[in-house]
């Protein structure tokens, strides 16, 4: 769906496959971490404005997250590693309302057309 998206504003193909990788190494984060209640759900939410694409995932697990060093042998430990190096800017806060958090990232992108 985020492809479908992308395309329809026009972003650049690098821009867009940053995206998508980011995306979802914060979607399987959330997936793998957020051991909730069922009926809580994960959102996501993307942006446009300005030049600037601003994607959150929400959870309703309030552990805010934070990249580690992963050992070489490891499979998994480093997303937030990953999302650190290739984002612009990227956070984790807790979410409005007291349950849970909303993890986020930025990628600048000229030119972009905003709707």
């Amino acid at each position: 769906m985020f492809r479908e998206q992308a395309t329809s504003w026009k972003l650049p193909d690098e821009v867009t496959e940053t995206a998508v990788l980011l995306l979802s190494e914060l979607m399987t984060n959330a997936y793998r971490h957020a051991k909730v209640s069922p009926g809580r759900e994960i959102w996501a939410r993307c942006i446009l404005e300005a030049n600037r694409l601003r994607i959150s995932v929400a959870d309703a697990n309030d552990t805010l997250p934070e990249p580690r060093p992963a050992a070489l042998d490891e499979e998994s430990g480093r997303g937030l590693t990953l999302v650190s190096a290739l984002a612009d800017k990227w956070g984790a806060e807790p979410r409005g309302g007291g349950i849970g958090k909303t993890v986020w990232y930025e990628l600048e992108c000229e030119p972009c057309e905003t709707l």
